[in-house]
């Protein structure tokens, strides 16, 4: 299986109000094309919790996707609610994925351990918390990306061996 289909949900109140500011969408472009995936479904919302959570579930049991990463709303502000509404909506978590973001920020920064990224699985589709920084989506994505085709073949019924 190749080329994914991916939703971006971008959580900021500032951005939502101004659309054109958002940075992040061109570099999840950039980092998806690596593996012959593109993003379907865009959207930018301000930091609402019960916005999010429906946001989730519409992307996760109505769209023709795979995966839907966010990007926003994982720090220690009061607003950052994102793994809160991410995690309502879950069916399972999937730690290891964020494990493994936090194991290389940790590399560039210490303050990559106040971030409260989710990852994990609803209707077969894999989401995945990212931060709200270009830089950090940047980082954070690039690291994980090359394992994404895999887990998403999995979650769509592939049943070989993942050893190796």
């Amino acid at each position: 299986m190749s080329g994914y289909n991916f939703a971006l949900l971008v959580l900021s109140d500032s951005r939502s109000k101004n659309p054109k500011e958002d940075k992040i969408k061109p570099i999840v472009e950039e980092i998806l094309k690596t593996i012959d995936s593109k993003i379907e479904v865009y959207d930018i919302i301000p930091d609402e919790y019960d916005l999010i959570k429906q946001k989730l579930i519409e992307f996760a049991d109505k769209k023709e996707i795979y995966a839907i990463l966010t990007s926003g709303g994982t720090g220690l502000y009061e607003r950052d609610v994102t793994p809160q509404a991410t995690k309502e909506v879950l069916e399972y978590e999937i730690p290891a994925i964020t494990q493994a973001i936090l194991y290389n920020a940790l590399k560039t920064t210490k303050r990559a351990m106040l971030s409260r990224m989710l990852a994990g699985v609803r209707n077969k589709k894999l989401i995945i918390n990212l931060p709200g920084s270009p830089k950090a989506v940047r980082e954070d994505l690039g690291y994980i990306v090359e394992v994404l085709p895999h887990a998403l073949e999995k979650l769509n019924g592939d049943t070989t061996p993942c050893g190796g």
